[in-house]
This record gives C-alpha cells, sequence and structure tokens, in this order.
C-alpha cells in the first residue's frame, strides 16, 4: 500500500528527474500552457522557471496570478500542480539555480539582462502513479477489476 506521504517523495523526485511541465496562467492571451523546465530547489515549494523577460508568460506573470502545471513523467507518475506564479529577477537566486538548461537560453549567460524568474509557489497537486496498461489489460482479461490495484496510487497533497 502506498500513502500520500511516499506518492509526494515520488513527485518531487519525478520533477527533479524529468523536469520539463506544461505550465497556464490564468491572464495569458492565447491561454496556452508553455513547455517549461522546473528547477526544484528543494522537496519543497516554491518550483523555479528560467525565463525571457520579452516572453508573453513573463508579461502575464508580472501581476501575480493562479498558474497550474501538469507534470508526465512517464512510466512514474502524473501530476496536476496548481499555485501562485510571480517574476523576479533577483541575482542571488539566478546564480544559485542557474544550470546547462537555462544557458541554453540566453546569449549573455546569467548576466542577460532578460534572465528572470518564475517562481510558482505550488500549494497543492494531485497526483497519480503509473499504473500499467498491459497489467491492466490481462487482469480484464482474467475477470479481475485492475481499478482496485489503484485505489492507493493517487493523492492529493498540500504543497
Amino acid at each position: 500500500m502506498t500513502d500520500t506521504a511516499e506518492i509526494e517523495t515520488k513527485f518531487w523526485n519525478a520533477l527533479k528527474d524529468h523536469g520539463i511541465v506544461m505550465l497556464g496562467l490564468d491572464g495569458l492571451e492565447d491561454g496556452f500552457a508553455r513547455p517549461m523546465a522546473a528547477v526544484v530547489d528543494e522537496e519543497r515549494s516554491p518550483i523555479w522557471f528560467f525565463a525571457s523577460s520579452d516572453s508573453a508568460i513573463v508579461d502575464a506573470a508580472a501581476g501575480g496570478g493562479r498558474a497550474s502545471a501538469t507534470l508526465s513523467a512517464k512510466g512514474q507518475l502524473y501530476a496536476s500542480i496548481q499555485g501562485r506564479l510571480s517574476v523576479t529577477d533577483d541575482r542571488q537566486t539566478i546564480e544559485r539555480l542557474w544550470n546547462p538548461g537555462a544557458a541554453a537560453w540566453f546569449e549573455g549567460g546569467m548576466d542577460d539582462p532578460k534572465v528572470r524568474l518564475l517562481r510558482l509557489d505550488a500549494e497543492n497537486a494531485e497526483i497519480w502513479l503509473d499504473g500499467s496498461s498491459i497489467a491492466a489489460g490481462v487482469k480484464s482479461l482474467l475477470g479481475i477489476d485492475p481499478k482496485e490495484d489503484y485505489n492507493d496510487k493517487q493523492a492529493r497533497v498540500q504543497l
């Protein structure tokens, strides 16, 4: 049996390992979420994203707002995250979180004047541990309800 704390730990590990989420924000003109590389500083919120000052998501987040992120760590778990998104250009935080992935997007490195950090103060998440569709298919063929195996593989957690 999987407990909520174990599911949450698996979530943070998957976010660190896979890192790409679809990040959406109330107030984005086009309404579309964007693929963003998450930077996890610790096993807690906030979740950080490097972005350019001339991007639509930075403009929309400038006033703060409700955001959602979706993580699909194939073979591990799926998660839907909710929280508040804000923008910062705090140099100490940028230096602490700077990584090769961020460097690929900014010609001037961490000193590029367009470097911004989006800060997602995650409030809660719904997390589903991945279940094998092959195993579910076999169980169905044998007359076993596969949903029973997944009763303890989903949790809502406060982040």
